[in-house]
């Protein structure tokens, strides 16, 4: 039988979890009165394609929509319901937070991808997506996915709290990026808060792998 957290550990992730989605809903009320001035009125201030701003709004809805992808997964292999119960609350927030992202560009009257410029390019590291479909920092490769898909049970847990650990590594480093960057701010108290969440879900999973006799990669 796998390990669990204790009641203290589980009330403390909750909380965090409820934190989130009240800035989420926060959020979303606070960027459509600034879009309209609060009064109708323009925006005062329209981030550019090339800004930070548009940037981490269109890459970060690329690496959750696979963290969403590997939720769906993993809810399919295996019966498990602590890691079930997490793989759920993972796709539920992130498909929320990118609904969040693409309604600013859409907002701001940007395009919601630009295959010319190349994933990260806001942060002045931009480079070309690695040869197995890895697009961003943390994001697993077509063969990961492929091994997560044909995994069952414990080894398809072990599998995706690894790749999710890594994938939550470089969500906080994007969303460090645009806590720095980004001049707007309600973009910027989202990255924070995805920064706070996703290191709280890391601690979580270490224990999970812990549990499992797994250790996250080093």
């Amino acid at each position: 039988m796998h390990g669990r957290a204790g009641p203290e550990v589980n009330r403390t992730y909750w909380a965090s979890l409820a934190a989130v989605v009240a800035a989420l809903v926060f959020a979303t009320v606070a960027t459509v009165a600034s879009a309209t001035g609060g009064d109708d009125k323009p925006a005062a201030h329209t981030p550019a394609a090339a800004s930070a701003d548009a940037g981490f709004a269109r890459d970060m809805a690329v690496h959750h929509q696979q963290a969403v992808e590997m939720s769906f997964i993993v809810r399919d292999r295996t019966k498990d319901e602590e890691v079930r119960r997490l793989a759920y609350d993972i796709a539920n927030t992130q498909a929320n937070q990118r609904g969040m992202l693409l309604g600013w560009l859409d907002l701001w009257g940007l395009p919601k991808s630009e295959p010319e410029r190349l994933p990260m390019a806001w942060m002045g590291m931009g480079s070309e997506p690695g040869a197995d479909g890895a697009l961003m920092p943390g994001m697993a490769t077509n063969t990961e996915l492929d091994e997560l898909r044909k995994a069952d049970g414990k080894q398809a847990e072990v599998r995706y709290l690894t790749l999710m650990t890594e994938h939550h590594k470089g969500g906080i480093h994007m969303a460090q990026g645009c806590a720095q960057r980004c001049t707007t701010e309600v973009e910027r108290s989202l990255a924070q808060g995805m920064v706070d969440s996703q290191q709280s879900e890391i601690d979580l999973m270490a224990g999970m792998l812990k549990a499992r006799g797994a250790t996250p990669r080093t």
